[in-house]
């Protein structure tokens, strides 16, 4: 059973996400918060699988909240945005926050999203994507990579369509403890600090 927190100080949003996640029979909510605060606090009661956050919310922002459950590792945070709030999605892209979808998703995207996150995967909504890729100036991410081996290229590659180390191992025909040697290679090859920046940079090229 994946257990979920469901974090945002609209209770119609609050409301709808229940009953999505309610739908699925391997999950459930098992907690509710209307700001930062109170989502950490609940997730360091319940500790859920992931928390569903608003990126946006009183006290407490999501990205805060994300990043001290992460720092605690307490459980893997999943960011709901839209797009009027620039600020924090650029902020959130440097954390090691692995995951970012619009509030008004379909339901079965949402469903995905909380699947791969707790797989250990990313999940950057192609909207988000091409919403950042307009954004953002472009950079020097092609050349970063430049370094890199034929098979790292190809581990970036399935990191930025946010494949988890298990699934990455399983597509390459590799252990996970060979990718998780590659990545570290990857890191320290790119400057790069988490994952979540590789697969950003690597859809930024």
């Amino acid at each position: 059973m994946i257990k979920v927190l469901i974090a945002d100080d609209d209770i119609i949003v609050r409301e709808g996400l229940k009953l999505i996640i309610s739908s699925q029979e391997d999950m459930c909510v098992c907690g509710e918060a209307e700001n930062g605060n109170a989502a950490l606090e609940l997730v360091r009661e319940l500790r859920p699988d992931i928390a569903l956050l608003d990126i946006r919310m009183p006290q407490c922002d999501g990205i805060t909240a994300a990043e001290n459950m992460l720092a605690e590792e307490l459980c893997a945070p999943l960011l709901l945005t839209t797009f009027d709030e620039e600020d924090f999605i650029l902020r959130a892209l440097k954390s090691e926050i692995c995951g970012y979808i619009l509030k008004n998703s379909p339901a079965e995207r949402i469903i995905g999203a909380i699947r791969t996150v707790k797989a250990g995967g990313t999940v950057f909504q192609e909207d988000i994507l091409k919403y950042v890729r307009e954004k953002i100036s472009p950079t020097n991410g092609g050349k970063i990579f430049s370094e890199l081996t034929p098979r790292e290229i190809e581990v970036v590659r399935l990191i930025a369509d946010g494949l988890s180390n298990q699934q990455i191992a399983e597509e390459l025909f590799l252990s996970n403890g060979t990718v998780r040697n590659h990545i570290s290679t990857i890191l320290e090859k790119t400057g790069l600090e988490h994952r979540t920046q590789i697969a950003v940079m690597w859809l930024r090229k």
